[in-house]
């Protein structure tokens, strides 16, 4: 038994003609009625031409094995089913030809040749216009989704000169931020949000704006530098700035709970230095005004001033509380002091140390190191002393290449985010020129950021051996970017480990070996110390290099 049923384009609605050869017969009925089976009177059926313009679904039926037409239930037509017609797939396409053959218990026997190459005709007709039509949807899909990424990129309403200056300062901070979940907030949504709600009208709101989105990050050492702060801080990385020669830092954990800001360094010579302010004393007050909650950014300012101008300080030394007034003046950062050794007696054990004072890492301070070792070399110097104490850091990249001047090989620092290690900076020695010489490093409390850098690589890669106390343990980098306007921001970009791994951050850098606690901190008392050994800080040369 077979069946076949072809269409063409011919009348609004289906007309199905059942043909028999001994009883013709014909019936047409409306498309719309479709969800139920119809009874049928029994007849032998040999072909089914089925003539519409509609889509209809499919008519269920029973064929017994005489050949017969017989009306059926659902149940027991519940897996036949006689043809589905082709579709129109648009206006301007209608199915013109088709061929749909059903086989019930036996394989179809015989074939409509004409029948079937009009099929094979308008089914690749239907391939071809059916991909016309998928690419266009496609294409059109594609659009629509660019057009609503671009939109949701940017606000809606047209931006102000404002919003785009806080819309940069905010891009620079979902760049370069160490921490991508932003202090636990949607970083979008606050932007949106401050876009909406904080006014913008001028300059002055606009960097209120910046300063408050920063302050959701809870991170003292992210901040925004306006023009003159941040003119300010590249000459005090350049060379030279005009104030009283302190480095200032928050106390650290091993400092207990004191309130105040503790100096981390005084700039040998400055006004600070020459009014008796060292290394670890706290700053209570700066012009009367309490440092509990001030920041440190904040009390550098406040320091910085005019040549020739006055602040008044209350420092807490030990017990001891001093109501200092400064003058302030032009602090030179020549980062680097040299000096030659020389110890009586010890031909035979490093008789000529050429000692190192590096206070800062400013632009000059890796060339500073390298013309240092080049007076002293030719002095025939036996071995090196890097001085390192309150040396508060400076710029990242010349503790690196600081780093590289004494090192032949080897890791110098992995830089680290929250998922872990992404960048390492380590030396070939192609750059090393005092690679081979005993070297001896002296840190405090005072050796902070960049020089922390420095002290751990000489120390892990066994290059020196480090003698002190523990460093001041800042281990988070800050870059600083320009603004548009020439306003800045510094940003924590990432967190170091020196080259074995260790975090040093609020823990710092431990030594090998600690110095006597009346250890002097200029060139002319250390070659003494070497010198004469009924000296309170004498140290035995020997001893300085033995590991």
């Amino acid at each position: 038994m077979e069946v076949l049923a072809s269409s063409s384009a011919s009348s609004t609605y289906p007309l199905f003609t059942l043909d028999n050869p001994n009883k013709p017969f014909s019936f047409t009925f409306n498309p719309i009625i479709i969800s139920r089976v119809h009874p049928w009177k029994s007849f032998p059926v040999k072909k089914i031409e089925a003539r519409l313009l509609c889509r209809i679904l499919c008519k269920r039926t029973n064929l017994d094995n005489s050949g017969s037409w017989r009306s059926s239930t659902n149940a027991i037509c519940k897996h036949k089913f006689v043809f589905h017609a082709l579709c129109r797939l648009n206006k301007n396409f209608t199915s013109q030809s088709g061929l749909f053959a059903i086989r019930h218990g036996h394989l179809l026997r015989s074939w409509n040749t004409s029948s079937h190459q009009k099929v094979n005709s308008h089914s690749q007709k239907i391939r071809e216009h059916f991909s016309v039509v998928f690419v266009r949807l496609v294409a059109a899909m594609l659009l629509v989704t660019s057009a609503s990424v671009a939109l949701s990129n940017t606000p809606s309403w047209a931006l102000s000169e404002e919003n785009l200056l806080f819309l940069e300062a905010w891009r620079t901070i979902d760049r370069a931020y160490i921490d991508k979940t932003f202090n636990g907030q949607s970083w979008f949504r606050y932007r949106e949000d401050a876009l909406r709600n904080e006014p913008m009208n001028n300059r002055e709101e606009t960097y209120m704006a910046i300063r408050k989105m920063l302050a959701t990050l809870n991170d003292p050492f992210t901040r925004f530098l306006e023009p003159e702060k941040f003119k300010s801080l590249r000459s005090g990385t350049q060379g030279a700035l005009t104030g009283v020669g302190l480095s200032i830092g928050y106390p650290t954990e091993s400092e207990g709970s004191r309130t105040g800001l503790v100096v981390i360094s005084a700039t040998p010579g400055g006004p600070a230095n020459q009014a008796g302010i060292s290394s670890g004393d706290i700053i209570l007050e700066i012009d009367n005004a309490s440092t509990e909650s001030m920041g440190i950014y904040d009390a550098a300012e406040r320091l910085q001033g005019p040549e020739g101008s006055s602040v008044e300080l209350t420092v807490q030394t030990g017990p001891e509380i001093k109501h200092l007034a400064l003058t302030r003046a032009k602090i030179s950062l020549n980062p680097v002091k040299s000096r030659l050794c020389e110890v009586p007696g010890s031909e035979k054990n490093y008789p000529k140390i050429g000692y190192i004072k590096l206070t800062s890492f400013n632009q000059k301070a890796s060339a500073a190191v390298k013309e240092a070792i080049d007076t002293l070399r030719s002095n025939n110097v036996n071995a090196f002393v890097l001085d390192l104490r309150d040396n508060s850091g400076g710029l990242f990249p010349e503790g690196i290449e600081t780093a590289k001047i004494w090192l032949d090989k080897g890791v110098i620092v992995y830089i680290c985010d929250n998922r872990g290690v992404r960048d390492i900076y380590d030396t070939d020695g192609s750059s090393a020129i005092a690679a081979s010489e005993p070297l001896a490093v002296l840190v405090n409390k005072g050796t902070a950021s960049a020089s922390e850098i420095l002290a751990g690589a000489l120390k892990d890669n066994r290059r020196a051996v480090l003698f002190g106390e523990p460093t001041y343990g800042k281990g988070k980098i800050q870059s600083v970017f320009q603004l548009s306007d020439g306003s800045g921001l510094a940003v924590t970009v990432a967190r170091y480990e020196t080259p074995a791994h260790n975090d040093i951050n609020k823990v710092g850098v431990i030594p090998d070996h600690p110095l006597p606690n009346s250890f002097p901190k200029d060139d002319d008392g250390f070659c003494g110390c070497l010198q004469d050994p009924a000296a309170a800080c004498y140290v035995n040369n020997v001893q300085l290099f033995k590991r």
